[in-house]
């Protein structure tokens, strides 16, 4: 019975695994298929929204710890201070007591047991308060410290806002000349944007100033060396001023950075002069209706 239901078991695993096969190769000939993209302006956008909606969610999430946090020192700052006053007093009643003792079997008298008791009482009362106020001073060094940090984290929640708001703009521009124009005022908002500056230069280079274009991936790249995009920037604005050498070297190793680039490249018009060198056909993938036609 034993061999039956592993026989049964191993049966059952086979047919499984043969069937998500056969779907995982359906899948990939639907997708090679595809002549569109499966993306559209309204799905950028609705993404776009989602990540402003989650860098706000985690913004919040910031500071609503932070307030949880000092709300929680606080109250164990009271606690402490109520007690090590209960215990102060209660150390004094305990000295009282033990002096009235002393009195009764007449070690000292009850004065000299008085000014002990309140002379230490008094300097371990100093020396409480000391410790607590260089506590509650370093408390309020950390909640002015925190609170300039969330000073801060708002400063750049709105600027993030702000340049959102550009990108969709951007992405609902219809010129290069305009988009270019909110480049340029993403750049001013966060100088250091490499994303900005490659998307300047895709757009530099439909106005085929493909040396600008050159330029801005170069800025970039020297932000981010290992930032693909920018190195298929820079191949196009290789590819399109003459230099097919400098273009194959980048585009390999944008390619190797991001292997998605393959059949971007395959249909992107600036690498028509390569179109028929082998090398360019080895790097990418050409689409299936190209391949057909013979390029």
């Amino acid at each position: 019975m034993i061999r039956v239901c592993i026989l049964f078991c191993i049966t059952l695993l086979s047919v499984t695994t043969s069937a998500a096969t056969e779907q995982e190769q359906k899948a990939e000939e639907t997708i090679e298929a595809l002549d569109a993209p499966l993306y559209s302006p309204f799905t950028e956008r609705y993404l776009l929204d989602e990540v402003r909606n989650l860098r706000q969610q985690i913004a919040d999430a910031r500071v609503e710890l932070t307030e949880k946090i000092v709300d929680k020192e606080i109250e164990v700052a009271s606690k402490a201070m109520t007690y090590s006053t209960d215990t102060v007093t209660y150390f004094f009643y305990l000295i009282a007591g033990a002096s009235s003792l002393l009195v009764l079997i007449g070690w000292n008298s009850l004065r000299d047991l008085k000014e002990r008791v309140g002379n230490f009482a008094n300097d371990e009362i100093q020396r409480i308060t000391a410790s607590y106020e260089e506590r509650l001073n370093n408390l309020e060094n950390e909640l002015h410290r925190k609170s300039r940090h969330i000073a801060r984290a708002q400063e750049e929640i709105e600027l993030t806002n702000e340049i959102h708001s550009l990108w969709l703009k951007a992405s609902q521009e219809s010129t290069a000349q305009g988009k270019i124009a909110i480049y340029d005022q993403i750049l001013q908002l966060r100088p250091d944007d490499v994303e900005a500056m490659t998307y300047k230069a895709d757009a530099a280079l439909l106005l085929g100033q493909t040396q600008w274009a050159n330029s801005l991936a170069n800025r970039a790249l020297e932000i981010d060396p290992d930032n693909s995009h920018a190195l298929y920037q820079r191949a196009c604005a290789y590819a399109e001023s003459g230099s097919p050498e400098e273009a194959l070297r980048d585009l390999q190793e944008a390619i190797e950075k991001s292997d998605s680039l393959r059949l971007q490249a395959g249909k992107d018009v600036s690498f028509d002069s390569l179109r028929d060198d082998e090398r360019f056909i080895d790097m990418v993938v050409i689409p299936r209706d190209e391949d057909e036609s013979g390029h």
